[in-house]
């Protein structure tokens, strides 16, 4: 018998690119094996995509409740041990809530829930049901990002003092400009999306690394968001600025309206003895600033970086790696997770970040709609 994790999948049939992305990066390092799914609520179609990526179509289900009902009936030696929700954002607490309420372990995509709340509900099932849960952050699976929280950790930079984050995208803007079509595309429909646009889609990927590589988690902020148009209930664009629990301050800025940009997140973290800066499309390289100094760069593969950096490093020094091999970072942690085996904790986002973005989220919407006021974290 396979000792690969038996997996099932929820959504990212068809030409879905982020169904691609979890399905490379799960079969990247041989540890999971595609065993049920419902691609798509017609099962039809769900059976053709089965049949056309070539996995075996007798576990093919509807929806969630007969992937559950049907796993039941198999022996627990044959049923799928974890599974990924690649949904839109309002499935994901319905069906990350059923999973772990059945007792299965989950991957699933950001933002974790449509609110703050769910994501508390979530948390607490998770405490109960002592399942494991991995919120796919990808940008974390990043080696030179592993690198980066590892040297601010040792001291490298010094104390933290500044910290900023920028994530800017165009791709919304032919859309909101569309009175039809800003109508009709469910990221902006805040039944589909949830209570915000830019800030859970991409701002919530800054948030999220900022604690993750600084290690310090934010204290208040004070947003200002853009919604261009007034019968846009989204905000498509916004200034976040930061204050820590330590004295430290700082600004994400987040906007799918920056006409021309594709994915342009870039984070930087300034100490008292050094800075470090990263680049999300040359991700390959981490720069070392420091005063009197000539710039020095860090890429992967090298002796020289962390045991965690080289753990999801997979090619020599000099042969790119990118987002697939940042995505198959996360989904080998939740493996050595589901095995039993020895794991460093930063191997994979989990739960406990997906309620701080949840709460980030609601307390950058409501700074900015009393005013632009500092709201406490």
């Amino acid at each position: 018998m396979s000792n690969k994790i038996r997996w099932g999948v929820l959504g990212g049939g068809g030409d879905s690119l982020i169904g691609v992305l979890h399905r490379v990066a799960a079969g990247m390092f041989d540890a999971y094996q595609l065993t049920a799914a419902a691609f798509n609520p017609d099962k039809n179609i769900s059976i053709a995509f089965a049949e056309e990526i070539g996995i075996p179509t007798d576990r093919i289900y509807t929806d969630l409740d007969e992937m559950i009902s049907e796993e039941a009936k198999l022996p627990e030696s044959e049923r799928i041990q974890v599974v990924s929700i690649i949904t839109p954002n309002f499935l994901h607490f319905p069906m990350a809530k059923q999973l772990m309420e059945a007792g299965y372990n989950v991957i699933c995509e950001k933002p974790m829930t449509m609110t703050y709340d769910e994501a508390l509900e979530l948390e607490a099932i998770q405490e109960e049901k002592k399942c494991l849960f991995a919120l796919t952050h990808t940008y974390t699976g990043y080696p030179m990002i592993r690198q980066m929280k590892k040297m601010i950790a040792e001291g490298v930079i010094g104390e933290v003092q500044k910290v900023d984050a920028q994530y800017y995208q165009g791709w919304i803007n032919p859309i909101i400009h569309d009175k039809e079509k800003r109508s009709s595309t469910w990221r902006l429909d805040p039944e589909k999306s949830g209570k915000s646009c830019c800030m859970a889609d991409i701002g919530v990927h800054a948030y999220q690394m900022i604690e993750y590589v600084t290690g310090i988690e934010v204290d208040s902020v004070l947003a200002d968001l853009n919604h261009l148009y007034d019968d846009n209930q989204m905000d498509i664009d916004g200034t976040v600025l930061l204050r820590f629990e330590k004295p430290v301050k700082g600004v994400l800025c987040a906007s799918q309206i920056a006409t021309g940009e594709e994915n342009n997140f870039t984070l930087a973290v300034y100490g008292k003895k050094a800075g470090l800066k990263w680049e999300q499309e040359n991700p390959n390289y981490l720069y070392l600033l420091e005063e009197g100094q000539p710039l020095r760069v860090l890429k992967p593969g090298h002796s020289y970086n962390s045991d965690l950096s080289l753990d999801g490093t997979k090619l020599p020094p000099g042969h790119p790696e990118g987002i697939f091999d940042a995505m198959g970072n996360i989904y080998k942690g939740m493996a050595k997770a589901i095995r039993g085996q020895s794991f460093d904790p930063a191997e994979f986002p989990t739960i406990h970040d997906g309620v701080r973005g949840m709460h980030f989220i609601e307390t950058a919407l409501a700074s900015h709609h009393d005013g632009n006021v500092w709201k406490s974290l």
